[in-house]
């Protein structure tokens, strides 16, 4: 007959993620310390001497000393207990870059919380902390974000070995955080040339132009760097934009199918460059995508949009993933 595997104590065995968790007592484990088994036989060491010299001076030291012991083992189990821990959003990042993931922790019981250590299971980085009694603590966790799509955070483990190092206890938890990770930018092909808008008719739609100047009006969130009158701009509180009429409006399409590689991540990295650089010049650009299309615009909005479409191109999100959303 096979025996039951039994969890090893404190391992981080598998949990429902959750947005908030709490440390009870039967989420705690504290263990002696290699420091606190050197301070046993110091322990020992007085005890022989003591008796040995009937020395009731050196009895009371020895008291003294293993009294400290056993109540630094309550003030550092005591540590982690009462901790609410919170996850908050995470910001998306590129792959290759480091992911943050910001957890909150609140001392419910208004003590503060000193020398608090918290690392992903994914990464080898531990960040510290203290709690103070109010106002709560928002520690950053690093998890290296290696492949575009969704990261998860997983599993969390979160220790301290205050006050003296002589005990340590932890716990595992289970957050349901993640963060989108976008393709990341890369790739040496130009930016694709930008085609004459259309009217919808077949005709060719006129609109602002750079033949001639027309005027100064105040700047739009998407209007072009190359056209800020930044001599004028010394002279306003807002950023003067130079308008123009005459010429024919064009627009740019990032198209899936313009990327001269074969590999799929790698045209999700051209493409990603080619989005970056048109935002950073100040252009009007669409994405193209087997199965997807975003009709040309510029700003922070669409920008966020277009990389989210290639972080989770040819993904199929999991259902957690799907309520995320």
């Amino acid at each position: 007959m096979r025996l039951p595997t039994l969890p090893i104590i404190g391992s981080p065995a598998r949990r429902d993620p959750q947005k908030v968790v709490r440390l009870a007592h039967r989420r705690v484990y504290i263990l002696p310390s290699g420091q606190c088994m050197a301070f046993l036989v110091m322990l020992v060491v007085m005890v022989l001497w003591a008796i040995n010299y009937i020395n009731s001076l050196a009895f009371g030291l020895t008291f003294m000393v293993a009294a400290v012991m056993l109540n630094s083992l309550w003030v550092t189990h005591r540590n982690l207990l009462g901790l609410e821990i919170t996850a908050a959003r995470a910001e998306a990042v590129f792959a290759g870059q480091q992911a943050r993931f910001p957890l909150r922790m609140v001392a419910l019981d208004g003590q503060p919380r000193h020398g608090i250590g918290v690392r992903a299971h994914a990464s080898g980085e531990t960040v510290y902390g203290d709690v103070p009694a109010s106002g709560g603590l928002l520690l950053p966790v690093p998890v290296a974000a290696d492949s575009r799509g969704w990261l998860s955070l997983g599993a969390v483990h979160i220790h301290s070995v205050f006050p003296l190092g002589l005990f340590r206890t932890w716990s595992w938890i289970s957050l349901d955080q993640r963060c989108l990770v976008y393709p990341r930018p890369a790739g040496d092909q130009p930016l694709p040339v930008s085609e004459a808008r259309t009217d919808g008719t077949g005709g060719v739609a006129s609109g602002r132009g750079v033949e001639d100047f027309e005027g100064l009006r105040g700047y739009v969130p998407g209007d072009s760097l190359r056209h800020i009158a930044w001599k004028a701009a010394t002279r306003n509180e807002t950023l003067p934009v130079k308008t123009f009429h005459g010429e024919t409006r064009r627009e740019l399409w990032l198209d899936w199918n313009a990327v001269r590689v074969e590999d799929p991540e790698a045209r999700l990295s051209q493409l990603c460059h080619w989005l970056l650089q048109a935002e950073t010049e100040g252009l009007d650009y669409g994405l193209r995508l087997p199965g997807l299309s975003l009709a040309p615009a510029s700003g922070e909005s669409h920008r966020r949009l277009c990389l989210e479409a290639l972080a989770v191109f040819g993904r199929q999100p999991t259902e957690e993933h799907r309520h995320a959303a």
